[in-house]
């Protein structure tokens, strides 16, 4: 069964973690794997809209528990990434694990999965540069600085990545992450 591998840290954003793992689990055939730092229990969190502030509020919101830590994946047992938003990836993009593990999806041309903040993880992996992208707009700045290409639209397909830009976005960015998965699974 083609396994895909969900990146998750504390402070994931829940809609952006939760809506993959059922999504992906619903499609028939397809296992998912979630992984973080180290295999243990993660705090995800609820980002809104204050009317009165500039910035999103974050609260907390549900645990969710790794299945493997990144260290201990054997890249050649997945057939997908998906990279969760929140404020995770500000410090996953780090994790030098993460990154070889970003880097080889693209180097065998996987579909890969980005929405909102997990822009900052293929960004720091060095494999967006020359690509169009789409990214939660306080991370245009990261995605431009490495070559890549800032779209605002829901949704943009470049090769094997597929970027939205927050929760949102889920439905049509899962719809187009999906896609890409039945075709390298040959469905």
């Amino acid at each position: 069964m083609p396994k895909v591998l969900l990146i998750i840290g504390d402070a994931a954003e829940v809609f952006d973690t939760l809506y993959p793992l059922h999504r992906i689990r619903e499609e028939e055939g397809f296992q998912v794997v979630v992984a973080g730092p180290q295999k243990r229990v993660y705090h995800l969190v609820q980002h809104d809209r204050h009317p009165e502030w500039d910035i999103t509020v974050e609260s907390p919101g549900y645990r969710l528990a790794a299945d493997i830590a990144f260290g201990e994946v054997v890249p050649e047992e997945y057939l997908g990434l998906v990279l969760t938003g929140g404020r995770a990836p500000e410090y996953l993009r780090y994790d030098p694990d993460l990154l070889r593990l970003t880097r080889w999806f693209f180097e065998r041309n996987l579909p890969v999965a980005s929405v909102c903040h997990g822009i900052e993880i293929v960004a720091a992996a060095g494999v967006i540069q020359g690509r169009d992208v789409t990214t939660v707009a306080k991370c245009r700045l990261d995605a431009e600085l490495v070559g890549a290409r800032y779209v605002d639209a829901a949704v943009v397909i470049s090769g094997n990545l597929v970027t939205a830009r927050t929760w949102h976005d889920n439905w049509i960015w899962m719809r187009e992450f999906v896609k890409l998965l039945r075709a390298a699974a040959g469905r």
